[in-house]
């Protein structure tokens, strides 16, 4: 009986002893931070290693930042006797002096103790903390979709900025405001067909643009157009042009005629914003904000794109005007321009700042081009090796953006080059073997009067 009893005897083995690890959570910290990851852990048992993991791609990749080891080292020996059985905290700390965006993921603390009833044996628990770096934008800027663009008097065009936001982590909010008030955009997940509001009508013909002022209103300033700007003739004729190469043509604002279309109600915004990861581990945000232009409320309108990122202390702002593109400044090189020179014509600026960037197009007034083309477009133009019948012709340029359209003039004088041999032709009109032919008939004549 005893040993049966001492048989039915449950048998427990000695304690092994516990072991509870925990990471202390971080809240999101900004690039550049220092940050201290902190593992807690309670244990009645002896130490034997930590070893703190930075876990990458999905946890398949663990790689080690941190490793204690307390068979190599006595800072612990004092701590804690494992034959007694009481209560011990410990903390170990990982610190990060200057976080970057790649130090974003999660993160391991794992710890070991001997068994408390062999030395052979090792209790492991482990805990995790993810560490959210944050990163503020570093760029931001606003622009034009579909730029340089003509101006158009008789259709309405539908008008899209842009705003870009790069560097960010997480991506920002993006908002538009127009003269410092926020726009009241509709979410526009694709645009929208057969809004009669954003729908372009066409003028059907010339005749039926019926909005031009006429000069005498225009003269009184009615309608808000202001006064019209000057105009002069041309002069006639070049013999007064031959000390200058060049002759500015005060220009003709188009922007100041406006079709029916036009009204000055309130206009319809449509809002659309996407972003994509970037492979630095940040994001780029892009904002457009369409909707239909109106050259008479929109030109000198102020937008600007504004950022909010919990990194920002203030929110982020980019800025624009739009304005119509006036007086262009065109200079020629070379400055005396001669038989043979190659010429270039170009627009250096205007009188204003301009937004969005204008269209350049040049034409030869009353001709074509020297290449035989109607029209060239950029921002310069190139004569190639110009001749002779070069000189006194017009050259237009013609700079305009979505919100209006202006047209400079400049005259080509040719000057005689002493290098390039004369023609067939000398200056009186005739010909060389006629001179010869007059000179010898004259000597003939002396040598027969001298005989007689």
């Amino acid at each position: 009986p005893l040993e049966l009893s001492s048989l039915s005897l449950p048998f427990f083995p000695p304690f092994p002893g516990y072991l509870t690890v925990s990471i202390e959570p971080l809240p999101p910290v900004v690039v550049g931070d220092a940050v201290t990851l902190k593992c807690n852990f309670k244990t009645d048992g002896k130490m034997r290693e930590i070893v703190w993991y930075r876990v990458t791609d999905g946890g398949t990749i663990k790689q080690k930042i941190f490793t204690f080891d307390a068979m190599f080292s006595t800072n612990f020996s004092q701590m804690e006797n494992y034959r007694k059985r009481e209560d011990l905290v410990y903390q170990s700390t990982v610190r990060l002096p200057e976080v970057r965006i790649s130090d974003n993921g999660p993160y391991e603390c794992h710890v070991g103790i001997y068994d408390r009833a062999t030395r052979e044996k090792v209790v492991l628990a482990s805990g995790n903390v993810f560490l959210n770096v944050m990163a503020p934008p570093t760029s931001i800027s606003v622009l034009a979709a579909d730029t340089p663009a003509p101006f158009s008097r008789y259709q309405a065009q539908n008008f899209t900025l842009v705003c870009v936001v790069s560097g960010g982590k997480p991506a920002p909010l993006v908002y538009f405001k127009r003269d410092g008030e926020p726009i009241e955009a509709t979410p526009l997940p694709e645009p929208p067909a057969g809004a009669s509001s954003w729908a372009p009508r066409s003028l059907l013909h010339r005749d039926l643009d019926d909005t031009k002022v006429p000069k005498s209103l225009a003269a009184e300033g009615e309608l808000g157009m202001g006064n019209p700007f000057p105009t002069v003739d041309p002069p006639r004729g070049l013999a007064a042009e031959r000390d200058s190469v060049t002759e500015s043509i005060p220009e003709t604002v188009v922007s100041r005629e406006f079709p029916r279309w036009v009204h000055m109600a309130e206009p319809i915004y449509y809002f659309r914003h996407t972003h994509a990861p970037v492979s630095d581990g940040t994001i780029e945000a892009r904002a457009t904000l369409t909707w239909t232009l109106n050259p008479q409320i929109d030109n000198e309108a102020l937008f600007s794109c504004e950022v909010k990122h919990p990194a920002l202390s203030m929110p982020m702002q980019s800025e624009v005007t739009l304005v119509a593109p006036k007086g262009p400044k065109i200079t020629m090189t070379p400055t005396r321009a001669r038989v043979g020179d190659t010429v270039r014509i170009l627009v250096q600026g205007f009188q204003n700042e301009v937004f969005p960037e204008p269209l350049f197009t040049w034409t030869r007034v009353g001709s074509r081009l020297l290449d035989g083309s109607a029209e060239h477009d950029g921002k310069e133009l190139v004569l190639e090796r110009v001749p002779a019948e070069l000189n006194g012709s017009m050259y237009r340029c013609t700079a305009q953006n979505p919100l209006g359209s202006t047209d400079t003039h400049t005259r080509l004088i040719v000057f005689e080059n002493p290098n390039i041999p004369r023609g067939p032709e000398d200056s009186n009109g005739s010909l060389p073997g006629h001179c010869g032919f007059r000179f010898v008939l004259a000597l003939t004549l002396t040598v027969i009067l001298e005989l007689t």
